[in-house]
């Protein structure tokens, strides 16, 4: 049941977009429609498809290797493998609007598209560490996992945090546990966030340690932690026991590594989900009209009832509102804003606006949405568990309360 993407955003606000980025935009809908929309069936009856899993690991772990190689030659080929990546690095350097709008069509299907998972803070690798740990993820050889939320030290990680790092010699010995840590099991590198002065905390007494998957000092607990998120577990619990990590894996400085955490925070983990409800919320508002309009009963399309037209004006408003924000604030970011509070803003709205959106599509659906060959549940099951990963709505209106009340 796939329908035509709306094209209401074209009227309402691509004006605001140069043509280079519409361009792009219509390139990777395209690829979505034709290569991606075609395998959702096979994809969500994989029991090993994953909440967390950056795409070329999920799409690997659900197709045969022949299919898998296809996506990714498809998306190498488009130019959208690296589209996300700074110039420098091979990319095409796109505004972060231009991000917004392309995460948007990547995130209209289920299936992933493959591209090159790139956390923002590892761009500050310095010297022999763009070789060993940048070029590997650009490339798309290793992909990351960022490790700050421990069991006690959630909502607070500077204020909680227990894993602490303490100097040996000319490098450095963590010990904690870290837990929710998507991807750990799969991933070639952790960003791992650790205490190394004990009364500065997050005001310069946490640091950011590069730690190979293969450091024996680091154990992930496989398999995962088995959530509603997906039918195979990818949330990890890691432990530290005197894992040993050289002064020339730290990145950045010693004691900014709470600040890169936010950096992460502000851009991957609040601000994007704003393109990632969108292109969810797009999606399910197509499917309920176009349900709307074949569904009958008592003689009549369920899209003639008003208590259905409601709904998928309420759905409509919703997508409308978030992709006004999330469009302005890319842009303010752009400009080179501090939007900690606005990203938040998006965090917030995009993930309880999202569920609501993803509610009244599997309502207009009736049994239907709640069938597992459609992609209406798992998008309803991550948005709403986006209202606490990553940071819960109540911290981000608090987030957002701090700058009001300046």
């Amino acid at each position: 049941m796939h329908s035509a993407h709306s094209r209401a955003e074209d009227e309402i606000g691509a004006f605001q977009l140069p043509p280079s980025v519409r361009e792009y935009r219509d390139l990777a809908r395209r690829i979505v429609r034709e290569e991606l929309m075609p395998l959702e069936r096979e994809f969500l009856a994989s029991p090993n498809h994953a909440y967390g899993l950056p795409p070329t690991v999920n799409i690997r772990s659900v197709f045969d290797k022949k299919t898998a190689d296809r996506l990714e030659g498809v998306a190498r080929d488009s130019g959208l493998f690296n589209v996300l990546v700074p110039e420098a690095f091979g990319g095409p350097g796109l505004s972060l609007l231009a991000q917004v709008v392309l995460e948007e069509e990547f995130n209209y299907s289920p299936v992933p598209f493959p591209y090159a998972s790139v956390p923002n803070i590892l761009y500050e690798c310095r010297g022999d560490q763009i070789e060993r740990f940048l070029k590997p993820v650009v490339s798309g050889e290793w992909t990351t996992a960022f490790a700050q939320t421990e069991p006690g030290a959630g909502s607070d990680p500077g204020g909680m945090m227990t894993t602490r790092a303490t100097r040996d010699g000319d490098g450095w010995l963590l010990n904690g546990t870290k837990m929710w840590i998507s991807n750990a099991g799969d991933c070639e590198l952790v960003m791992v966030q650790a205490v190394t002065d004990s009364e500065k905390r997050q005001r310069g007494g946490i640091t950011m340690f590069l730690v190979r998957r293969d450091n024996p000092g680091m154990k992930v607990e496989v398999p995962g932690i088995a959530t509603w998120l997906g039918p195979r577990a990818s949330q990890h619990i890691i432990h530290f026991d005197n894992c040993r990590v050289p002064d020339s894996d730290v990145l950045g400085e010693v004691g900014k590594g709470f600040v890169l955490g936010q950096q992460w925070l502000t851009i991957h983990d609040r601000l994007m989900r704003g393109p990632y409800a969108l292109g969810k919320m797009q999606r399910a508002l197509d499917m309920s009209t176009e349900w709307a309009k074949q569904r009958r009963t008592f003689g009549k399309p369920i899209a003639e009832r008003q208590a259905i037209q409601w709904k998928l004006v309420d759905m409509f408003v919703d997508i409308q509102a978030l992709r006004s924000m999330t469009y302005e604030m890319a842009a303010r970011a752009d400009a080179g804003e501090d939007v900690r509070a606005e990203a938040a803003l998006i965090k917030m709205t995009s993930t309880e606006w999202g569920a609501r959106c993803l509610d009244h599509a599997i309502q207009i659906h009736g049994a239907m949405g709640e069938s597992l060959e459609l992609p209406l549940t798992l998008f309803y099951r991550v948005l709403r568990h986006a209202q606490i990963g990553g940071g819960t709505s109540e911290i981000q209106r608090v987030l957002i309360a701090r700058k009001l009340l300046a």
